[in-house]
Formats: C-alpha cells, structure tokens, sequence
C-alpha cells in the first residue's frame, strides 16, 4: 500500500469553505498554544491583532496608515503577478523588480527633488520606476521567447541581483554614494527631499495617501484589460495553449514582451509607491512582497476582485501581529512573522486540500 495525491474532480463551496475555516482554526491553536507557553493571553492578543491594535489607542489614523502602507503595494504586485501568470510565464522576481523601482524612484528624488514641483517630482518617480522595472521584464521575456530560457530560474536570479545591488549603495561610505546621509558616521540611508515625499488627503490625524486611490484605479485598470480588452483575451490564449494563439495568427512573442513588461512595471511602480510614502529607501523596502504577492495571486486563483479582498485580508494579518506583538515584552518581530507563517500555511493547506485528495492505492492494483 502507497499514498498517491490526486486532483479532486470537483469540491462544493460549502466544503471549500469549510476547509478554510478548519485550517485558519487549527493556526488559531497552534499560536494560542504557543503565546499561552509565554504566559500571554491568546485571546487579547487575537483581539489586538484582529482590530490592528485600534482598540485603546490614541491615534487609530496611525494604524490605519500603517496598515494602507503594507495593502497599497501588496495589493499591485499580485495583481501585476496575476498577468504573468495568467500567461503561464512564472514571474518570481518580484523582490528584484520591487526593488528596482524602488532605487530608479529614489534616483530621481535625489537628484530632482529639490529643483521641481512636488507633482512632477512624484511623477517622474513612477515614471522611472515603471520603466526600469519594465525593462527587466522585457529582458527576460525576450529570452523566454527567443532561447526557451527557464523564466523561473532568471526573474529568481534577478532578485538576488537587485537585493546585493541595493545593499552595496545602503552599505558603501563614498562621496559619489548621494543615496547616504553625509552627516553620518556610519552608512545610513538618507531622507527624500521633502518636495519627493508622498502627500496625501488628511482627515484629522489620519492621511490617506494618494497611493491608496491610485492603487484602486490600477486594480480597476487590470480588471477592465483581462476582461474587456483584445489584449486581455490574447493573454489567455497564450496561457491555455501557445499553439493555438499561433495558430489563430497571434504574434506571441510581441504579446510575451507586452504582458511581462507590464507586470514587471507595475511591480516597479509599487517600489515607487512605498518609496515615496516611506520617504526614503532600505534594504527590506520589499517586506517580501514579492513572495507574498505570489501567494495571494494563487489564492485568489488569478481574479482581481479577489486579490484585492485577500491582500486586505493578509495585510490586516501582517500588520495585526506586529500591532500584538508589540503590546507583550515576552514577544518581538520574530514570533509576529511566526504567526504569519501559520496563518499562511493553513490557507495554503486548505487551498491545496480543496483541489487535490490523498489516496491510499495497492500495489497489484497500480502495476
């Protein structure tokens, strides 16, 4: 007797549902299990997790804020994910693409943030950002194309690449390096000049960052080209069968080159996003996005709509544990990302439940 995985031919909502709900309870235990090990209650700090540590505090603005920041980028990389992958062109380099709009924004703030008016200084951001990301998306679809290249192997190489590049400026001390503060000993990222910082609407002492509207105007943009466009139908052509979209005279390689350039931009667009809100630039700007971004687009099985209600979702996760954790001395940074973790790996579980089964065969029957 062997165990054999195999693909369910259908499974009810109700029963998917139920399967979700059983692996985020079983996370559930096995955290409170561990936070009552430290003698923490595991339902206050379920409860601040949950409000996003709204409840008592001074400033609720501020949570608020905290947790756009982590949705607004989270929410564009899944989504300019989910148009590679609609293609079957498996794009993992988010981190590196993230990270290249990052540094390519703050290029342009140092260099003109001082010289031009804030409006144009923010544009010029995301230009330069949208492009630099973009072209590296070109690169590597040019090469998927034209030499069958494992595209999985160079977006993952491309994220190495960036993130050695991005600690060489953030760790060389030298005059040329106008990433660093001068006024500092030891190499330190500098502030953006003020007039390249995202602004935003306030509301008391809320702001709403003008990245949140953008954000869902991008999700409405993705939304209407997949479903609504020539191009979006191409897409998934292309992803179903290349054969076929070459057979129906589609030109592949100039949809390739369209389709990962655009989701290598918006990827880069979303660096320029949190660069800007953030003001300045780190070597852990992604908050692994790029990994994350991944996730959510497969859990939402490629539909904008969803993407956007499961960033949200593990958003409110990823800012509520650090918002928790936070209130308890007995806990840092670390069991936050723990908690993630388990989170995660119960909606995975769950999803992969849902769609495959485990069988138990004999070994006459299979021979």
């Amino acid at each position: 007797m062997r165990l054999k995985i195999i693909r369910r031919k259908e499974t009810k909502l109700v029963n998917k549902i139920l399967l979700y709900v059983i692996g985020i309870a079983i996370s559930f235990v096995v955290g409170g299990i561990f936070l009552t090990s430290l003698d923490i209650n595991p339902f206050a700090y379920y409860r601040d997790m949950l409000t996003i540590g709204l409840i008592g505090n001074y400033y609720p603005g501020k949570s608020v804020e905290g947790l756009l920041k982590l949705f607004v980028p989270l929410l564009i990389t899944s989504l300019a994910l989910s148009l590679a992958f609609k293609m079957r062109f498996w794009n993992i380099g988010g981190e590196g693409e993230f990270i290249t709009g990052a540094l390519f924004a703050a290029i342009v703030a140092f260099k003109l943030g001082d010289t031009l008016p804030g409006f144009v200084v923010i544009v010029l951001m995301c230009l330069a950002a949208f492009v630099s990301a973009g072209m590296i998306g070109l690169v590597t679809a040019h090469l998927k194309v034209k030499f069958n290249t494992n595209e999985t192997l160079v977006t993952l190489m491309i994220n190495y690449i960036m993130l050695y590049v991005i600690k060489y400026f953030g760790e060389t001390k030298a005059d040329w390096n106008f990433f660093l503060r001068t006024d500092s000993e030891r190499p330190v990222f500098a502030k953006f000049p003020e007039n390249a910082i995202m602004d935003g609407i306030k509301f008391g002492n809320f702001k709403l960052l003008y990245t949140v509207p953008a954000a869902i105007v991008i999700a409405v943009i993705v939304y209407f080209y997949l479903k609504r466009t020539k191009q979006g139908y191409e897409i998934s052509v292309v992803g179903d069968s290349v054969n076929t979209a070459k057979y129906a005279g589609m030109n592949v390689y100039r949809i390739t080159l369209r389709t990962i350039f655009l989701s290598a931009a918006f990827i880069g667009l979303a660096g320029a996003f949190t660069a800007a809100a953030s003001g300045t630039i780190s070597t852990d700007i992604t908050n692994n996005v790029g990994w994350t971004g991944v996730i959510v687009a497969w859990l939402s099985r490629l539909s904008v709509p969803v993407i956007g209600v499961v960033s949200l979702l593990i958003s409110v996760l990823q800012y509520g544990c650090q918002a928790a954790s936070a209130s308890y001395s007995q806990i840092d940074h670390n069991f936050a990302d723990l908690m993630q973790g388990l989170f995660m790996f119960s909606i995975l579980a769950a999803g992969f439940f849902s769609n495959f089964k485990i069988v138990r065969t004999g070994d006459k029957k299979d021979a």
